[in-house]
């Protein structure tokens, strides 16, 4: 049987990626890339302490999603892939995380950058990055260790519009 689970938004990103196809599919094609995330009032406590953290982990709702699929097209690959084996956006739950650096944080407004989400992104939490328990020594990439790196780069930025 399956339960439904609810989210409300923490806060929202404003970003300068305005359409999903034109913006960068990961932090590492938005490079120095600024943006803010705005927390709500009622969540600014849940701020304290954050300013020691050089990077962030942001859980979203992928608002702009297409519908979910099980097999999809990625945008590093020609090959048809498995949801689950990618970040394609087409989700059976439109969730998405990315790692960016924190900047800066100004009462409830968090100065970000390698920002890849579009703005108005609903953030439904912010974690910190901690180098202890995030980094897997060993990790592979899957298939994606197999996309050449000139091709991430262009594909990963998509049109292109990110120095």
């Amino acid at each position: 049987m399956m339960a439904t689970v609810s989210f409300w938004p923490i806060g929202f990103v404003r970003s300068p990626h305005q359409q999903a196809s034109e913006g960068p599919i990961q932090p590492c094609f938005a490079k120095d890339v600024r943006g803010q995330i705005e927390i709500l009032p009622d969540c600014e406590v849940g701020l304290e302490g954050i300013e020691g953290f050089s990077h962030l982990w942001l859980i979203y709702h992928l608002h702009e999603a297409p519908p979910p699929t099980l097999v999809v097209k990625p945008f590093l690959s020609d090959t048809p892939t498995g949801i689950f084996a990618c970040r394609h956006p087409a989700r059976p739950n439109p969730i998405g995380m990315s790692l960016v650096r924190l900047v800066a944080r100004q009462g409830r407004l968090l100065e970000i950058a390698d920002v890849d989400l579009l703005d108005g992104t609903p953030i439904l939490d912010v974690k910190p990055y901690v180098p202890q328990f995030d980094r897997a020594d060993l990790a592979t990439g899957g298939w994606v260790d197999r996309v050449p790196s000139e091709t991430a780069l262009q594909r990963g930025r998509k049109a292109g519009n990110i120095s």
